[in-house]
């Protein structure tokens, strides 16, 4: 039987989960609310129920709630919807910062009912192809990972211009990217340090580099530009006997690898476009192996099955609290880092 369901906002990210669920069994999204009427009368030719307020939504028969409302109300949302007897998705970011998480999940505990955010990007392709490819070590270990996203529209003219409202890319896109990288680097961090810019929008940042450092040697860059015009790849990979790159969201790229570590360097000076240099010059091409990506076929719809089976007590969360208050925790240290301009150490709570 599946769980009902009731989604608070319908905006984009609310019309988005109800298309997602329509095509699944395990959920079945009955009714919506939102403060714009207009979006409820959307949601009722659509044959769903329209809540005309948040106390009617939260009374019906439904065991979840989905939120995905501006991230200024995630916190009080979720409180009200846990404290009516709810299980609970948030979408991300889960909260403003991780004092609220804080409340939010001893508020969870307190009702025993389960909360999670929507972190459906650990589905990505791209990202499944770097998971799988690091997970069964084709090519080496890796000492630097290279995350990002880069866009040239700048950011809409939105709530996400708002810094109220948790507007900025940070909260966007950077939760995404970190979420995957926490996911894919079996280690505490260490070290953050990060630079967000304001380049059209005063107030938020609308391009960020953030470089973490983490216990087992291994350094990551996340970046997000809408600004870039010629953008670099979406991930380059180093490790001790290869390199990663997948280039674009159609997962163009390839994975060149070391067929013989150690081998003769050639003496005297060597000449290359860059003038006598030993250093760069080009490794032999007979010493390079060239390998496809690993194939993927991922479906973000397993996010919504798996958040099912918690529900009914068949199974455990793959997007666990404890994983989203650890994102939560190091992105209050970027945007410590960034506005006293100093390197944050000591901020991770890591659980395996």
């Amino acid at each position: 039987m599946s769980i009902k369901a009731a989604i608070i906002g319908f905006g984009g990210m609310g019309s988005f989960h109800a298309q997602q669920i329509k095509q699944i069994n395990s959920i079945e999204i009955t009714g919506v609310y939102d403060i714009n009427p207009q979006k409820v009368q959307e949601g009722v030719k659509k044959g769903y129920k329209g809540y005309s307020t948040l106390e009617e939504c939260l009374s019906d028969d439904t065991e979840l709630v989905i939120i995905a409302t501006p991230n200024n109300f995630h916190k009080e949302l979720s409180i009200e919807a846990l404290r009516a007897g709810k299980h609970v998705i948030c979408e991300k970011p889960v909260m403003m910062n991780a004092k609220e998480l804080e409340e939010v999940l001893e508020v969870s505990k307190q009702e025993k009912k389960i909360f999670t955010v929507h972190q459906n990007r650990r589905w990505d392709k791209d990202f499944r192809i770097v998971k799988e490819a690091l997970d069964r070590k084709l090519i080496g270990k890796p000492f630097y990972i290279e995350s990002r996203v880069q866009g040239s529209r700048g950011i809409p003219g939105d709530w996400r211009c708002v810094r109220e409202a948790g507007g900025g890319m940070l909260l966007d896109w950077g939760v995404h990217l970190l979420d995957q990288l926490l996911w894919l680097v079996d280690s505490p961090v260490t070290e953050v340090y990060a630079h967000l810019l304001s380049v059209k929008f005063e107030g938020v940042d609308d391009n960020f580099k953030v470089l973490l450092k983490f216990e087992n040697g291994l350094s990551a860059l996340i970046e997000v530009d809408t600004y870039t015009f010629i953008p670099l790849p979406r991930w380059h990979i180093s490790t001790d006997s290869g390199t990663l790159v997948i280039n674009d969201w159609e997962c163009s790229g390839k994975i060149l690898k070391a067929n013989l570590v150690e081998f003769k360097w050639e003496e005297g000076i060597v000449h290359t476009s860059a003038g006598p240099t030993k250093t760069m010059a080009p490794r032999p091409v007979e010493t390079i192996d060239e390998l496809p990506l690993p194939q993927m076929e991922p479906d973000c719809k397993d996010y919504y099955d798996n958040v099912a089976k918690a529900v009914k007590g068949e199974g455990e969360l793959i997007v666990t609290p404890a994983q989203a208050m650890r994102v939560m925790r190091i992105i209050d240290a970027i945007f410590e880092s960034a506005k006293c301009g100093e390197c944050i150490k000591g901020v991770d709570i890591y659980e395996t």
